[in-house]
Parts: structure tokens; sequence; C-alpha cells
């Protein structure tokens, strides 16, 4: 197996080790921390804002308070961060900070690599 190729089991058993500072063990809680990442990573990815009301709206089964605790802890971490738009003060928008990028595309790439 070449060098940047990890078993299923390895990466795991890596992503065990640094489970509590990372934001791999953060998004994997529940369904709803996973479903936001994928939200927000998503408009990223596309260019589109994301405002923390639609944000709320579009996280299935997941109460609106309930969602804007995972939202703010995720701030809190350094995970994401909030922009106030320029139109409207009231509105902000959320993006994932420059950190949570790098770590969220190691984290695909090593999935790429993973041999099963």
């Amino acid at each position: 197996m070449p060098n940047n190729e990890k078993s299923l089991l390895n990466f795991w058993e890596d992503q065990m080790k640094k489970s509590h500072t990372s934001s791999n063990y953060f998004f994997r809680k529940s369904p709803s921390h996973y479903h936001m990442m994928l939200l927000v990573m998503a408009a990223y990815k596309s260019n589109e804002k994301l405002s923390v009301e639609e944000l709320k709206t579009k996280l299935f089964k997941t109460s609106r308070p309930k969602s804007a605790l995972i939202i703010n802890e995720a701030c809190e971490k350094g995970f994401f961060r909030l922009e106030k738009t320029s139109s409207d003060q009231r509105i902000k928008n959320i993006r994932p900070s420059e950190s949570f990028i790098k770590e969220f595309n190691n984290y695909l790439n090593t999935l790429k690599n993973i041999s099963y």
C-alpha cells in the first residue's frame, strides 16, 4: 500500500486520537451537526451566501434554538465565522474559517485515498 493510502481502520484510529480538538469530532456529534457542516461547505464551494436564518431553516429535524446553539458553538471553536451584510446589518452570513476549510479539504483528500 502506498504511503499516502490508509486503511479505513487506520483512518478511524487517527481521527479518534485527535477527536476532542478537531472539527471531525465536533461535526460528527449528531446528524444535525454533520448536516450543518455540509450545508455551510456546499454554500462556500458554490460561492453562495448562506444566512444564519437560512441555515436554521434548512436543517431538518432540528429546532431553531438547537440550531442556534450548534452555530454558536461552531463559531466559538473557530470553525465558522459570521459576517454582517452591507445592505442589512441585521442579516449575518455564515462562512467557514480558513483553518476549517483546510481541515475539511484534508479530510476529503484522506477519504479519497483510503483503501478498503
